[in-house]
C-alpha cells in the first residue's frame, strides 16, 4: 500500500512539475526523472527546480520521501521485535520450583511410599 501511493505521488509530482517548471523541466520524462530521485532521496541534482511553485512541490515530494523510509524501516523493525518475542516465548523455561512446591512432592512420595509399605 505505502508502495503505491509513493508510486503514484511520484508520477504526479513528475508530471506536476512539467508544468510548474517548463524552463528546468521540458519533458515528462525529465519530471519524472526528478520525482524519483527526489523521493527516494538519493537527489543527484542534475536536474532541480528553479520556480517557487516548482521548488515548494520539491520539498512535499522530499518530505514524502523521508516519511517512506520512515514507514518502512519501522514497519521492518516491527517485524524483527514480533519474530524476537515470539521466538523468546517458544524458549521460555518453566518457572523453578518453590520450596512449597518440593514440600508437596515430598508429601506425596511420602503417601506412596506408605501405601506401598502397606500392601507388602
Amino acid at each position: 500500500m505505502i508502495a503505491t501511493v509513493t508510486t503514484a505521488i511520484s508520477i504526479v509530482a513528475g508530471i506536476l512539475m512539467v508544468f510548474l517548471d517548463k524552463k528546468n523541466f521540458p519533458t515528462v520524462g525529465d519530471g519524472l526523472w526528478w520525482s524519483v530521485q527526489t523521493v527516494t532521496t538519493v537527489g543527484y541534482g542534475d536536474i532541480t527546480p528553479s520556480t517557487t511553485s516548482g521548488r515548494l512541490l520539491g520539498a512535499a515530494v522530499m518530505l514524502l520521501g523521508i516519511g517512506f523510509l520512515t514507514v518502512i524501516t519501522a514497519s521492518i523493525t516491527g517485524a524483527f521485535v514480533t519474530r524476537s518475542s515470539r521466538e523468546r516465548e517458544a524458549h521460555v523455561q518453566p518457572e523453578s520450583l518453590s520450596e512449597s512446591h518440593f514440600q508437596e512432592i515430598q508429601q506425596r512420595l511420602d503417601r506412596i511410599e506408605a501405601m506401598l509399605r502397606e500392601r507388602d
